[in-house]
């Protein structure tokens, strides 16, 4: 059970980083001209993923609910689900973000579709107080979930904006990429500081220290292979920010680097999903 938890978890918070990301960065690599290939390919694609985040959702609850009443056959169990839904801080802010999530499918559905940002947004920032963001009560509390949602944007927005920028050098011919690649790297700095400032201050909360320890192992291990992963992709963002010049000659070196980078920030995902079911190892100060 506690493999599909993380397998689930996976899958829904990739979801919902993707479509937050790739709904920000359409405009500001594309400004509000219409790219009806384009939008029609990251409609579907949107659509997919809004189905899947509510389905893993949903899995993710009954999958908590399973676990708080300490049996996998009561996983389906309406009473337990509505004990967990309503009685704890998990299920109260689930329901919202289960919520948000069927009213964005619906959205997608028909024609008030432009409620897709700030659904996924809310969508977005819903998730910070789930797992580690819950650990302090308070004003700590409230600023350490402040601190998670900002996290979060930036890990979406970067996520998202990559998965965008695959679907735009597929169609090279038709988009001067030098002007998007340098749109991307010029947003890709505030961002990256984001997430890395953000992450820092998740650490020295959640552990009492600058690093877990001991280092090669549990929490702390599962951390680091985060950050490895963070870093190959800071330095194929680098290359790529070197190779600007001339990139409409390239399209597929590009695409390739582009979606290598994208495949690193997935696999970080993964270990992020992995960490929120591990203890931080909290130290005595």
């Amino acid at each position: 059970m506690a493999t599909l938890l993380v397998l689930c978890r996976f899958l829904h918070f990739l979801a919902v980083l993707l479509m937050f990301g790739a709904c920000v960065f359409r405009p500001v690599l594309l400004g509000n001209k219409p790219q009806p290939a384009l939008d029609r390919q990251l409609a579907r694609i949107t659509t997919l993923l809004a189905w899947l985040a509510l389905g893993s959702g949903v899995a993710w609850l009954l999958l908590i609910s399973a676990s708080m009443a300490g049996s996998e056959l009561l996983a389906l169990d309406l009473a337990t689900v509505q004990l967990v839904l309503g009685k704890t801080f998990f299920g109260q802010v689930w329901s919202a973000h289960l919520l948000l999530n069927g009213l964005l499918v619906l959205g997608l559905l028909t024609p008030w579709s432009r409620l897709r940002l700030p659904l996924t947004v809310l969508l977005l920032a819903t998730l910070a107080p789930v797992g580690h963001g819950a650990m302090l009560s308070g004003l700590n509390g409230q600023l350490l979930i402040l601190n998670q949602v900002v996290h979060l944007l930036c890990v979406g927005a970067w996520l998202g904006g990559l998965l965008l920028l695959v679907l735009i050098l597929r169609q090279a011919q038709r988009t001067d990429l030098e002007e998007v690649l340098r749109r991307f790297s010029g947003v890709g700095y505030g961002l990256v500081a984001g997430l890395l400032v953000s992450g820092l201050i998740n650490v020295r909360v959640l552990t009492g220290q600058l690093w877990p320890t001991p280092l090669f192992s549990g929490f702390a291990l599962i951390l680091l292979i985060k950050v490895l992963l963070v870093a190959g992709m800071l330095g194929l963002a680098l290359l790529n920010r070197l190779r600007i010049k001339g990139c409409q000659q390239r399209p597929g070196q590009l695409q390739a680097s582009v979606l290598l980078e994208w495949l690193l920030g997935a696999a970080a995902v993964a270990a992020v999903s992995l960490l929120g079911t591990l203890p931080p190892m909290l130290t005595a100060p």
